[in-house]
């Protein structure tokens, strides 16, 4: 068995520089997460022993105790900022950039009076905090083709999930345009480049291998993303969190298995699983850079 490491993969800038924000907080004790600061199991619990209070991402209804609250890379809506402003909460954020040119997209299109749709999972923790801050009744979250329909407005407006995939994206702007024949449909590209960089580089390497290992947080959508092109594509893929979820049967099934990871995925991670696949190689030898 040979493995083949992705040419791009792994923790992109805006993880990287919310776990800085969160490395400079001198008393974790006075600080709540709200949410998850990053999707990846392995931070959180770094982050809860050294002593971060953190609000689950579906129990934010609660104003946190703790007189600091870090917003994390996935953002919040403004209506959840000002509220808690309010309550006399001191925000430290780590909002990625690229979220933050999410939420500025989607509210260009409705100051000029647009329908947003958002291409994204429902109920995940960016998209809420993208349509929070939108009109009732003049918006739709929109996660496949077969989801959408005939709006009822001239005006469409399309922006994006920053970690959809591009063919996604793709497909639902056709369906759109299908299936409102009449409307102006304005689109924002707000898909992030780094999602892009690991999804591209994914592509390439699915024509040399005959199975992929995915390494990231179950609950990353931009991992589970990964994984599921390798599916789309027709290769088999196995998605890990840790080198403790491998399982070596599987692994030997395959003359030659790719390796790549999700954005919120740390270096150390990665090359813990890269080297426990070379121990299931062993004595196949070694692909790739």
């Amino acid at each position: 068995m040979n493995v083949v490491r992705a040419e791009a993969m792994g923790m992109c800038f805006g993880v990287r520089d919310a776990l800085r924000l969160a490395e400079r907080v001198e008393d974790p004790r006075e600080v709540t997460i709200h949410g998850e600061l990053v999707h990846n199991a392995e931070v959180l619990t770094r982050l809860a022993a050294r002593g971060f209070g953190m609000a689950g991402e579906a129990d934010r209804t609660d104003v946190p105790a703790s007189p600091l609250v870090l917003i994390t890379a996935h953002g919040v809506s403004d209506r959840e900022r000002a509220r808690l402003d309010a309550a006399g909460k001191q925000l430290l954020d780590s909002t990625c950039p690229l979220v933050v040119r999410a939420h500025e997209a989607a509210q260009k299109l409705r100051r000029e009076g647009y329908f947003v749709l958002v291409v994204g999972r429902r109920g995940h923790v960016e998209v809420r905090g993208i349509v929070e801050d939108l009109d009732p009744g003049r918006f739709a979250v929109v996660e496949s083709p077969g989801e959408v329909t005939a709006y009822p407005d001239a005006r469409l407006g399309i922006v994006c999930q920053t970690t959809s995939p591009a063919h996604l994206v793709a497909n639902v702007r056709e369906a759109v345009a299908r299936a409102n024949p009449g409307a102006e449909i304005r689109f924002i590209d707000t898909v992030c480049l780094p999602t892009k960089e690991r999804q591209r580089s994914l592509e390439r390497l699915l024509g040399r291998v005959d199975a992929v290992v995915v390494v990231g947080g179950r609950n990353s959508n931009n991992t589970k993303e990964l994984a599921a092109l390798c599916r789309g594509r027709g290769k088999p893929a196995l998605h890990v969190e840790s080198a403790a979820d491998l399982d070596p049967d599987w692994c030997r099934r395959f003359e030659t298995l790719g390796l790549t990871a999700g954005t919120s995925t740390l270096d150390e991670t990665i090359e813990d699983v890269y080297q426990a696949l070379l121990r299931i190689a062993e004595p196949a030898g070694v692909a790739g850079p």
